[in-house]
């Protein structure tokens, strides 16, 4: 952005085009601000004459950015949530409350990194406000494009292409299998997975990281797959399950130790073989400025990380 027209384009206008980028239409946009629709018209045909070109293209869809419009809305995005951190965060201040942050993890970073990390900002900012969202990573990465979070704990999917994050990679792990203590194959020391492919199974949805470790360590072994499948990410629908002694739950080495910790009727169930999982990720957006409290979060996680 030249200095010309940074000195011409209003933050009305910034406001706009973040606006109409989040709804996807005009008149969603302008009653989300506020406004009439012919005054958000006029906004954003004053902002597409100072930049000389038009920044979205209209179609029954909605509106889509073009070329240019994209590199201007993810600054424009930028300056409005700085903007409106910097209102929030002063207020909370001043009123010696902290600041917000805003974190995305799968489950067995959020229990091996997230846990620790939080604990640590809260006795260091105890007024710090904390937004944590589990979910799977290609959801995580979407949203942290979208700048719904300040930073994520999961792994980046094959097609996202890696150049717009900065990346602080955890040690790999394993994927653990939790029964109930009178699950049938429980006493018979480490056991394959044919002899557990009959079971019920309680996994993450097809696609993902744990789900294609599993699936390929019962192909490496010549087995088929499991059949009778339950798919979630749910902790708390997986504990209800397992009440059934005949269910077998695959998790990270973090979920399995937080279940059987806290329930003595679980057990983690030796494998002849273990199941490898690719390591995750402490992911930013690189051409992002985080506030003073997400970027002290940050380093505590990068530091549990590091020592890993």
């Amino acid at each position: 952005m030249t200095s010309a027209l940074a000195s011409r384009l209003m933050l009305k206008h910034l406001r706009l085009i973040a606006a109409v980028v989040e709804h996807g239409q005009l008149s969603i946009a302008a009653q989300a601000l506020g406004m009439t629709q012919p005054a958000a018209s006029r906004t954003l045909a004053q902002a597409e004459a100072q930049v000389g070109s038009a920044l979205f293209d209209r179609n029954a869809r909605g509106m889509v950015l073009t070329d240019v419009g994209e590199a201007l809305a993810r600054r424009a995005r930028n300056i409005v949530d700085e903007l409106a951190d910097a209102s929030e965060e002063v207020e909370l201040l001043r009123l010696g409350r902290g600041g917000v942050v805003r974190i995305g993890a799968v489950t067995g970073a959020a229990v091996g990194y997230v846990v620790p990390a939080i604990r640590q900002l809260k006795r260091l900012a105890p007024g710090a406000e904390v937004h944590v969202r589990i979910a799977a990573s290609e959801e995580l990465i979407a949203e942290l494009l979208a700048q719904r979070h300040d930073l994520v704990m999961s792994r980046i999917p094959p097609s996202t292409p890696s150049g717009r994050f900065v990346l602080h990679r955890a040690a790999g792990e394993r994927v653990f299998l939790v029964v109930r203590g009178d699950n049938p194959a429980v006493g018979r020391g480490p056991v394959s997975l044919v002899e557990l492919v009959h079971q019920e199974w309680v996994m993450q949805g097809p696609g993902t990281p744990i789900r294609r470790a599993v699936e390929e360590a019962f192909l490496s072994q010549g087995s088929p797959l499991p059949r009778n499948v339950t798919n979630t990410t749910s902790l708390l629908m997986t504990l209800a399950l397992l009440r059934d002694p005949e269910v077998v739950t695959a998790v990270s080495q973090e979920v399995a130790l937080l279940l059987t910790e806290s329930r003595s009727d679980l057990i983690i169930l030796p494998l002849r073989d273990p199941i490898l999982l690719a390591p995750y990720s402490l992911v930013t957006l690189r051409d992002r400025r985080l506030s003073p409290v997400a970027a002290r979060c940050r380093d505590l996680i990068k530091a549990l990380v590091a020592s890993t």
